[in-house]
């Protein structure tokens, strides 16, 4: 279907996880859901889905929350753009992003892994890289903090003040990259706040 957009949250299931950095694309993917009143249900694609629209009579929105971990998220996501014959100019990753600082949003679309295991997966069963990314900056951990410490580790107290803001904002920076393209969302969500 030319009309239908994939929109996939990456993160680890679970509990555990929920509340976790490496977790905000899914936070951003239950707020877009929550906007239009949808709950997840399963998929046999391996993933909790919300199908809905952007708007009455616009285009189809498949909402995505990958059972899998977040470092084998190729799989699933290579399954649901089969079975919704989503081409990958129109898989829409959101994710966390070590290299932004928290509380700031970047859209590209293709390019590297940047290290990112979740996304050199996808790129992998997707068999390309060029496809959008809505990038939600966690910032880098302090001092000596390992990395991978850092990404499943809570919001701090100060983040979490914040963060419902930048989930909503990066919400928005989805509907605008699907609506009105890449570079009017990244004039918006590229600019200093």
């Amino acid at each position: 279907m030319a009309d239908t957009w994939l929109i996939v949250g990456l993160g680890n299931p679970g509990p555990r996880y929920e509340s976790t950095r490496h977790n905000v694309g899914q936070l951003v993917v239950d707020e877009l859901a929550a906007r239009r009143d949808e709950g997840f249900r399963e998929h046999k694609g391996g993933a909790r889905v919300v199908e809905t629209w952007m708007r009455p009579g616009g285009d189809k929105m498949v909402l995505a929350k990958p059972n899998s971990f977040m470092n084998v998220s190729g799989t699933p996501v290579a399954a649901l753009s089969r079975f919704y014959s989503v081409s990958a100019e129109r898989i829409v990753l959101v994710h966390d992003e070590l290299d932004i600082p928290f509380d700031t949003i970047k859209l590209k679309v293709g390019g590297g892994h940047g290290g990112h295991n979740g996304i050199r997966d996808v790129a992998r069963a997707v068999g390309t890289a060029d496809f959008p990314r809505v990038r939600v900056g966690i910032g880098r951990p302090p001092g000596r903090q390992d990395p991978a410490d850092w990404v499943l580790a809570p919001f701090g107290k100060a983040e979490r003040e914040t963060l419902a803001i930048l989930v909503s904002d990066a919400a928005d920076a989805v509907e605008q990259l699907i609506g009105e393209g890449l570079l009017a969302a990244q004039q918006k969500h590229h600019a200093p706040r």
